[in-house]
């Protein structure tokens, strides 16, 4: 294991405990132009995160959700997501989490996600596989639409034209649907093959990048919704187990003037 993954896992797990220690005792919440909220919790979260790198890594660049952006031409570049799934969060439901991507010259080299109720750890790196607590993860194996758990983007009131033709079309095709409120949570459960794919329409780096070596290295496919690799600019998402990942994006260009 690198020192990049172990000094991230050190961060997100800091994050994580300063969650818990603070669920059900937000002090600010703050409600964004998009109508998505942030809390002195998210911030607090970030700031712990964005230290423990900078002070191992002072050189490496930084991409935060809640603005503690820095140096983002640098060749080593974190994109930080410190709470994902807020609202979850403020509302007690226990499915939030820590997401750090890792970037290096453009390219997703590691990912960690760490869902501090569940104390679940994931981890992935280029080259070197993808664990949850320590054990390695694989996708699932399905192959058919019809045998798929899928997640959905749950924020449909933003784009409704956009998501709702493409979800009645994959209801229709699909086992069944889910929407969990986080691509912490979606991307990971990808990973360990429980759900089959997970489509987003709206997120943005930040919320997918800690999932994307993750994904690789267990075996699975994430792109944008053009079928193209993700950037840290990139906007929405398809992860699958890569089995199925071309019949999601068939139905995904079905509907191209929606996305």
């Amino acid at each position: 294991m690198s020192e990049l993954i172990t000094v991230g896992i050190a961060a997100a797990r800091q994050a994580g405990e300063f969650l818990l220690e603070h669920l059900g005792h937000i002090q600010r919440i703050e409600e964004k132009a998009d109508r998505n909220f942030a809390t002195d919790v998210d911030k607090g979260a970030e700031a712990l995160i964005i230290d423990a790198i900078s002070g191992r890594f002072p050189d490496h660049g930084v991409i935060a959700e809640e603005g503690g952006s820095r140096n983002p031409g640098a060749d080593y570049l974190w994109v930080i997501d410190p709470l994902d799934g807020t609202h979850n969060f403020i509302r007690g439901i226990p499915l939030f989490g820590v997401s750090l991507g890792i970037v290096y010259k453009q390219q997703f080299v590691g990912g960690i996600i760490y869902m501090p109720v569940q104390d679940e750890l994931y981890v992935g790196e280029k080259g070197n596989g993808a664990y949850k607590n320590d054990a390695r993860i694989s996708v699932s194996a399905f192959t058919r639409l019809r045998e798929c758990s899928v997640s959905y983007d749950s924020g449909i009131r933003y784009n409704p034209d956009i998501a709702l033709p493409i979800l009645r079309e994959v209801a229709d095709q699909v086992f069944n649907v889910r929407m969990l409120g986080s691509s912490a949570r979606n991307l990971s459960l990808v990973a360990e093959g429980k759900l089959d794919a997970a489509i987003e329409f709206a997120d943005q780096p930040w919320d997918c990048a800690g999932g994307v070596c993750i994904i690789e290295e267990a075996g699975g496919k994430i792109a944008d919704l053009q079928g193209a690799p993700l950037t840290v600019r990139t906007v929405g998402y398809l992860a699958s187990n890569g089995r199925v990942h071309a019949a999601f994006q068939a139905i995904i260009d079905r509907h191209p003037e929606k996305r």
